[in-house]
């Protein structure tokens, strides 16, 4: 199994953030060894990589604007998507995390799944608790509330990267039962957004959040 995390590695908040998750796979029974996986950034040329993946159709993310900022919105999709790419590489199940999430539960030795599967607490919005323990539908809501932790194989990720091509858009509601109605869900969950910062989300988009208070820093 790989792990990653997607750090933005020229911003010293989002290094400190992915330290915490580093370390925190460490402290699980099950040790986890998580990598930093750099972040697509705006600085990077987003209609260039768009066009390598064949992704021409953004009205997502644009449907998204009133929460996200486009470009960022983009480029964190973008850092998801070379993550699936990762896991056909490594041809080997593949942890997913983004910075600010840390693992607060142990990762079953043996976990047996359909191609995608969220292991995260939602991070924001209304969710249903699942009912049972283990490896499920997923039930938290139609789309995973919150992109912070997931699991793929090399199957799901290949799945991942053709269905970008036309469905694209913010990570977390791109994880809908509409795309994938195989999606499963892992409960008790195990890992957790600890988010006190964002460089994707407007203020809008971060009223929303579990963690939003007037500390919370949009960078």
């Amino acid at each position: 199994m790989s792990a990653y995390v997607i750090t933005i590695m020229d911003n010293p908040q989002s290094i400190q953030a992915a330290a915490r998750c580093i370390a925190s796979g460490q402290l699980q029974p099950n040790k986890v060894h998580i990598k930093h996986h750099h972040a697509v950034t705006p600085k990077d040329n987003l209609n260039d990589l768009l066009e390598r993946n064949g992704i021409k159709n953004l009205e997502n993310f644009k449907n998204d604007q009133r929460y996200s900022r486009l470009d960022r919105c983009i480029a964190a999709f973008l850092s998801h998507l070379y993550c699936w790419k990762q896991c056909i590489i490594d041809d080997e199940f593949t942890l997913i995390f983004e910075h600010d999430a840390m693992m607060i539960g142990n990762l079953p030795e043996k976990l047996w799944f359909d191609r995608i599967i969220t292991l995260s607490k939602p991070s924001y919005g209304k969710f249903n608790i699942p009912t049972k323990l283990g490896v499920g539908p997923m039930v938290q809501a139609q789309y995973t509330k919150g992109a912070h932790g997931y699991m793929i194989s090399p199957e799901g990720a290949k799945e991942l990267l053709e269905k970008a091509k036309t469905n694209a858009g913010p990570t977390d509601t791109f994880l809908n039962l509409n795309n994938f109605p195989f999606l499963q869900e892992y409960y008790p969950w195990i890992i957790e957004a600890r988010d006190t910062f964002t460089t994707i989300q407007n203020q809008q988009g971060c009223a929303a959040k579990h963690n939003y208070n007037e500390q919370y820093k949009i960078i």
